[in-house]
């Protein structure tokens, strides 16, 4: 297993940098930036004292490491925590007005977990969120054909401190070089992104993305909340929710937390239905005027 550092510290201070000033796009130039380039940012979601519950919350929940490193650890199942201060997140209004006019859909929210870079971490590589047949990391939930996961930041991302890298339009490769299951140690043309503290970063699962390493002598904590619309379901059946855990949750989360296994479609589709429509906003080019 490679667990080289991803970018060397002297390749930090001339890493390529986001300048979108993300709090002056519309509605539709957000849509535009998460369909076209992959991912797109929305500053200020989290109050500063909503900000200090969540760490006090996430001090107390048990991380495992990854594989490669120590200093990179989390927890992929915050449902099953005592954190209603950080579940209460699922349900934070301006992302799920966002995902709406993203999806046209019910939502669905999939995972909600939280990772953890400390000093010495050496980046996440370059990899998509997008598995088609389902993987030994992933499962089979990350076969769903549209998914974006939602990246709440805790502390401030600086270019010392694993800040988001991401290679903008990725996803919209055909080629080899794209295919969902690659990895990439870094690539020349990936964009590092900051932010401040209770902003998140919003990717279409099939994006190339990653983390640099955490040069700087602080932790940068993260909840990642993953949705997608109602009928982008597996392609195989997957567990649920625990029932209990679920009913736990207040209505307006636990109506959110929805089958796992939902997937509004019609297999048995003609080829000329009744009732066809002759509009659809949402792919037309207009949807990002």
């Amino acid at each position: 297993m490679d667990t080289s550092f991803s970018n060397t510290r002297e390749s930090i201070k001339t890493a390529r940098q986001c300048d979108t000033h993300w709090a002056s796009l519309t509605r539709a130039q957000q849509i535009q930036s998460i369909e076209l380039d992959g991912f797109v940012v929305i500053p200020n979601l989290l109050s500063a004292d909503h900000l200090e519950m969540i760490r006090d919350e996430m001090s107390r929940v048990p991380t495992t490491a990854v594989d490669y490193s120590e200093h990179n650890h989390g927890n992929r199942d915050l449902i099953a925590t005592d954190s209603p201060n950080t579940l209460e997140v699922i349900a934070n209004p301006e992302i799920l007005e966002f995902l709406s006019d993203l999806f046209g859909d019910r939502l669905i929210c999939t995972s909600v977990g939280y990772s953890a870079s400390d000093p010495g971490h050496p980046g996440i590589v370059l990899h998509t969120d997008s598995q088609p047949y389902g993987s030994e990391i992933f499962g089979v939930q990350a076969s769903s054909p549209v998914l974006a996961r939602v990246l709440y930041y805790l502390d401030d991302l600086t270019p010392e401190c694993s800040p988001f890298k991401v290679i903008p339009r990725s996803h919209l490769s055909m080629n080899h070089d794209g295919h969902p299951y690659q990895r990439y140690l870094n690539h020349p043309d990936e964009v590092m992104l900051t932010c401040k503290a209770g902003s998140a970063a919003i990717i279409n699962q099939k994006v190339f993305h990653g983390n640099y390493p955490n040069y700087s002598d602080r932790t940068r904590r993260m909840l990642a909340i993953a949705y997608r619309p109602a009928w982008a379901g597996p392609i195989a059946k997957v567990e649920e929710h625990d029932p209990e855990l679920i009913a736990r949750q207040p209505k307006h989360i636990s109506k959110l937390l929805g089958s796992l296994n939902t997937r509004d479609i019609e297999f048995d589709l003609p080829n000329r239905p009744d009732n066809m429509r002759t509009t659809g906003p949402g792919v037309s080019p207009e949807r990002w005027s």
